[in-house]
């Protein structure tokens, strides 16, 4: 070190020129910094999956309730009189990462009123039953909501949980939510195939056994990896349903 170096005195009242330079440069860098981090925060929330999860506010819904392959509200849309088929698809699940079918199965094909919390993405709506809310109508149940089948298909894409992924975590997927997305499946929650085009567009499709019964403990090893089914498409209502032998899946390299 040469005689002329700068050296920093704490107890001196201002440090060398060349000190304060220094700290006043690395100052404003820290400050450029933190702001330009700040900035970029809300930017990086908005790439996010438009999800979202109304929780603390639950509704009222009616319609009738569906408890087999898996527990879904079909509510009339409006304009429709009660009784005809036209009707909009709310899967139900239970609080914590349970499904509701104890919950809904003594309502099975019965107009009801609950209170749940809803949430959705993509145009997909689920609720959460609160416990204890689900009470018959007088008013009789509406017709089956119209099924037709599309015949086969086979489908690339991820085996995720419905609950996690259509609102309540963001984002709901991928391997860093695997073990999430197979406590969920094995309590009960639909597993759902996604599939998304060369654009990234998402296209949804409930997860079903070959004779159209649920799928859930069967598929774990699969959850959360890139798939392939081959199986018989459904729409049922508004949903797409797939339904193959889960030993028929095959895992993507």
């Amino acid at each position: 070190m040469s005689r002329d170096a700068e050296f920093y005195i704490g107890y001196q009242a201002r440090a060398q020129p060349g000190i304060a330079r220094f700290v006043r440069l690395a100052s404003a860098g820290c400050l450029a910094l933190v702001a330009l981090v700040g900035a970029s925060l809300p930017l990086a929330h908005a790439l996010r999956p438009p999800a979202r999860f109304e929780y603390g506010s639950p509704v009222e819904l009616t319609g009738t309730l569906r408890a087999r392959p898996f527990p879904r509200l079909e509510v009339p849309r409006a304009g429709h009189a009660t009784g005809t088929s036209s009707a909009s698809s709310v899967t139900l699940v239970a609080p914590w990462k349970h499904g509701a079918d104890l919950l809904a199965a003594h309502f099975d094909g019965q107009r009801v009123e609950l209170r749940a919390t809803l949430f959705y993405r993509d145009g997909v709506v689920l609720g959460e039953v609160e416990p204890g809310s689900i009470r018959t109508q007088a008013e009789p149940a509406d017709a089956p909501a119209s099924e037709q089948t599309l015949g086969p298909r086979t489908l690339r894409g991820e085996i995720v949980d419905s609950k996690c992924f259509f609102g309540v975590m963001n984002p709901g997927e991928l391997k860093p939510h695997r073990a999430c997305a197979a406590r969920c499946i094995s309590g009960g929650i639909p597993p759902v195939l996604c599939v998304r085009d060369g654009a990234g567009r998402a296209s949804y499709f409930w997860l079903l056994s070959a004779r159209g019964g649920p799928v859930n403990h069967a598929v774990l090893d699969f959850v959360a990896e890139p798939v392939e089914i081959a199986g018989e498409l459904r729409q049922h209502g508004e949903q797409l349903w797939l339904l193959a032998d889960p030993k028929t899946y095959r895992r993507l390299e």
